[in-house]
């Protein structure tokens, strides 16, 4: 027979290995500029699959295409020089 337990320990049940470790949460925030432009990006493109790009999308998407190259080459400076300071 399974054991019966009550709705809040199964609720709030949570190993702690389960937890991040400082390198995994180190490493999320090394990738957070990257992922933020990529969201920035992935916005302006999908403004402009209804319609024809204005002059403003063109800029927005090469903007935020530039900003999404300068975090990725960041990022990856950072992984070479051998990880967070």
């Amino acid at each position: 027979m399974d054991h019966i337990v009550t709705v809040q320990d199964a609720v709030t049940a949570f190993a702690d290995f389960m937890e991040p470790t400082d390198a995994e949460l180190d490493s999320i925030e090394l990738e957070m500029p990257a992922i933020l432009a990529d969201v920035d990006l992935l916005d302006a493109q999908i403004i402009t699959m209804d319609r024809t790009p204005t002059e403003l999308d063109v800029r927005r998407i090469r903007r935020a295409r530039r900003r999404l190259l300068t975090a990725l080459a960041g990022q990856a400076a950072t992984a070479h020089r051998g990880g967070a300071a």
